[in-house]
């Protein structure tokens, strides 16, 4: 498309640079051409999903049960086990399907958006609704929607690395023609999908979309599978593995000792498998995910849209938060406050500095007006006084040296009759720099030292009351002029105010109490930065505040040194953003960043924790972050760090209950084969498989669902190298399990004596009820569940209240009788059961009064 002209490319997509599409046609050529996205072209299917559930170690060793049962003629054994299998592989192909399902809706609520020219109205649309022949607007940190063949242009630079693999920024321009076909590094005159913009700003019309355009074309060659396990998970998976291993010596030991008095080898070997089976907790990793899908859920009905799973586990050990100020800490909503011109504060602005305003700026002026917040405040103070579209006809824009983070100021060029003006706004002390004059009551004055320090004490006073200022210049020279930002003269200052939002300052309170050092780094100048800080509560004297120029004196030893007492970064580079992140990880911290622009994703990125802005931040930073921000409040921030602290603590518990549960089982057989060989074995393969899945997989779950510890934001963040047992969580599961096992052993002892059935159906009574209240156990190890609130957690309750029922049922029907080979007991028997299954509450409750 790069070998046509504008006007051929506007005939040919039958659309208009001027009005873009009309509503009407989009919907049409949307309902025609289908939405503008990268669709997968290998899809799993539910099938394909169930099937890759049996691609498991477990289940071949399940299956080998299953066929040794057959050998034993026990039928019934054998389709229990089929049947666990096929359970388990349907609840990982549900969950699977339910998490890609969670994804697409996560995915929906971070769609993100683009400028499109429709009706001869800018509108913001989402990026899949553009269709071809749109006219689409775009500036710096802007994420291309689509293929699109620029008409206009103003010093854009584009990343196309994604595309070409070239790490280098590209130049772009409206008026490069290729003769003949070029590769895609050439076409100038062209941006294509999921490139960004580095800087400047371009219009185009979108010429190719959706698996039409060039990044669709790839798409359509890969089928890639990116699911990747979080390193929770993994650690997880490898306890697992070690706790499989114990569990086949321990059967091994088992195995031989039972054959060395005489057992029935098929009988023991099918017991053994059934016993590794069941100690395995399998089902581990699919508890974290579970719980983690839980916890992302609701922390998106919090606005915290989680982008990465592994972000929930890190967010409860971050222990410092580099926070954005405008939009995070303050409202982002800004308005014109005070001015100063002609040496006075809040007189009645001159016309030249009404124009300076309404031509230094890039916001598309409609029904809404769109664009940054800080020149949305001019324009909205320029209205009332000044026609801004009769400006723009007198002041005709020619050129344009966009703002950017080194510069600090922006500056348009304009024709006006035969003369030229330059228009700049910006920090004072960059505008300063280029004036040389001064415009007083209408009289053009050097710019003198004293003129100099009457505007730096103005600024000063302005800042001083949290203010963001804007220097005011303008240039008039002949059209023949490309010196633009020199000689120029100075107009005067706008203080814009930005207030501080409401929770802010709780929200860092409780950060300090949870022991999360907060800092915040902006560009404002150090007084604003300061009285921003001191409204917020996180400063209270200047030695707590370093600029951008003291950071590029340092060397990386002092400023880890100096960063350890400074609380706010003023005046700062997207190259001091990187700096400070590396510092604070050098001296151990878990970092969590904030940012919204283009030139922080490297920071993001570096963090270990990256955050983007949902509703002002550009796409790249969204792209490159952990947690994207649907509100820009700080205080999500926090509440995401608390809900990611209380997920870690519910996995742990599930983890706590599990291999409790497993070690109760292993050592119930163990210690039977060692010490109680005269006797049938307490339990049978069947009732193993039983407990493994009812007893231990439903309580881990609704252990998941504990309601949050309000203690949490009082706690110390947690270090990464903490063990998930430590502070007691290895004693609390080895005695637990020892005791379960021991209780069972006693029941069997006590109901060997009726008959071998009677003994095993107490052992298996017992084990099972003691695991149920042992999840009570679970959900404080430290404090008493009287404490916590017993009825607090209502689905546990409901858990353990229908587990109890259900194994009453096991024990009495008589269908299940047969199935699971138990034999109904006395009221007496029951009293026992009861008794020995309750004294795991009994015991752990004594032990928490010495805590």
């Amino acid at each position: 498309m790069d070998e046509y002209s504008i006007k051929e490319v506007e005939l040919l997509f039958n659309t208009s640079i001027q009005h873009g599409l009309s509503h009407q046609e989009a919907m049409k050529r949307l309902k025609s051409d289908g939405y503008n996205e990268i669709v997968s072209v290998k899809k799993k299917t539910l099938l394909m999903i169930f099937l890759e559930q049996f691609k498991d170690p477990m289940v071949y060793i399940l299956l080998v049960g299953a066929v040794l049962s057959l050998l034993l003629r026990e039928v019934i054994d054998a389709l229990i086990i089929c049947l666990v299998v096929l359970l388990n592989a349907g609840i990982g192909a549900f969950q699977l399907v339910k998490s890609e399902k969670a994804l697409e809706a996560l995915q929906a609520m971070m769609q993100p958006t683009c400028k499109v020219v429709r009706d001869s109205g800018v509108m913001l649309i989402e990026t899949r609704e553009v269709v071809v022949g749109d006219v689409i607007e775009f500036e710096a940190g802007d994420c291309i929607p689509c293929d699109i063949r620029l008409v206009s242009t103003t010093r854009l630079m584009m990343d196309e690395s994604l595309l070409s693999g070239e790490s280098h920024n590209v130049s772009k321009n409206e008026f490069y023609r290729s003769k003949e076909k070029t590769a895609l590094s050439d076409q100038h005159n062209m941006v294509f999908m999921s490139t960004y913009v580095t800087s400047g700003r371009g219009k185009g019309i979108a010429v190719s979309c959706g698996m039409n355009s060039e990044m669709g074309k790839i798409a359509n060659l890969l089928n890639e599978d990116n699911s990747e396990m979080t390193p929770l998970q993994k650690r997880m998976n490898q306890l697992g593995k070690m706790l499989g291993l114990l569990a086949v010596v321990i059967c091994v030991i088992m195995l031989m000792v039972s054959l060395s008095k005489g057992k029935n080898f098929l009988e023991m070997l099918l017991l053994a498998i059934s016993l590794a089976v069941a100690a395995i907790p399998e089902g581990l990793p699919a508890v974290v995910t579970i719980v983690q899908s839980m916890g992302v859920s609701m922390m998106s009905k919090n606005k915290a849209i989680v982008r990465k799973l592994s972000a929930v586990e890190t967010l409860g050990s971050v222990n410092i938060i580099c926070s954005d100020k405008t939009g995070t800490l303050t409202q982002n909503k800004m308005s014109v406050v005070h001015t100063y011109f002609n040496h006075e504060f809040d007189q009645e602005v001159p016309l030249m500095g009404l124009v300076c305003m309404a031509c230094a700026q890039n916001v598309a002026i409609g029904d809404v007006l769109v664009g940054d917040s800080s020149e949305k405040a001019l324009v909205e103070y320029v209205l009332p006084r000044l026609s801004i579209s009769d400006i723009n006809c007198e002041y005709l824009r020619i050129d344009e040296i966009p703002f950017d983070s080194v510069r600090k100021k922006m500056s348009t060029v304009h024709q006006k009759d035969q003369d030229q003006y330059v228009f700049s706004k910006g920090s004072l002390e960059h505008i300063l720099k280029q004036c040389s004059f001064i415009m007083v009551h209408n009289r053009r004055i050097p710019l003198g030292e004293y003129e100099r320090k009457r505007c730096l004490e103005a600024c000063a006073i302005m800042e001083n009351q949290a203010l963001r200022v804007f220097g005011l210049c303008m240039k008039k020279s002949s059209l023949t002029n490309r010196d633009y930002e020199s000689e120029a003269t100075f107009l005067g200052l706008v203080g814009l105010k930005d207030p501080v939002k409401e929770e802010v300052k709780d929200a860092i309170e409780r950060c300090h109490q949870a022991g999360i050092e907060v800092v915040m780094i902006t560009g404002d100048s150090l007084k604003t930065a300061f009285a921003i800080g001191k409204e917020c509560g996180l400063v209270s004297d200047e030695k707590e505040i370093m600029s951008g120029h003291d950071i590029d004196a340092c060397s990386d030893i002092q400023l880890k040194n100096k960063i350890k007492t400074i609380k706010i970064f003023a005046r700062v580079s997207p190259s001091h953003k990187v700096r400070l992140v590396e510092a604070y990880q050098k001296e151990g911290k878990i970092v969590a960043m904030s940012g919204d622009g283009v030139n922080d994703a490297p920071a993001l990125k570096k963090a270990d924790i990256g955050i983007a802005m949902g509703k002002g931040g550009s796409d790249v930073c969204k792209s490159v972050s952990d947690i994207v921000l649907m509100d820009d409040h700080f205080t999500t921030i926090v509440k995401a760090i608390e809900a990611g602290r209380n997920i870690y603590l519910k996995i742990q518990k599930s983890v706590f209950y599990l291999l409790s549960c497993n070690l109760g089982e292993i050592m119930t057989l163990f210690f039977a084969s060692l010490f109680m060989t005269q006797y049938v074995p307490p339990l049978c393969a069947i009732q193993l498989l039983w407990t493994n899945l009812v007893t231990d997989a439903f309580p881990a779950l609704a252990l998941g669902v504990e309601a949050d510890e309000k203690q949490v934001m009082k706690q110390k963040p947690k270090p990464t190298s903490e063990s998930l047992f430590a502070h007691g969580g290895l004693i609390f599961v080895i005695c637990n399990g020892l005791f379960i096992g021991t209780i069972s052993l006693v029941a069997f002892r006590i109901g060997i004596q009726t008959s071998d059935l009677c003994g095993q159906s107490m052992a298996f009574m017992v084990l099972s009820l003691s695991q149920m209240f042992h999840s009570l156990n679970c959900r404080q190890i430290h404090a008493s569940m009287f404490k916590i609130g017993f009825f607090k957690n209502r689905w546990l309750l409901l858990t353990v209240v229908m587990g109890i029922i259900l194994q009453i049922f096991v024990c009495q029907l008589p269908f299940m009788n047969i199935i699971l080979k138990t034999v109904p007991l006395t009221f007496m028997q029951w009293i026992l059961v009861f008794g020995l299954s309750i004294s795991t509450i009994l015991i752990n409750e004594i032990s928490k009064l010495f805590n």
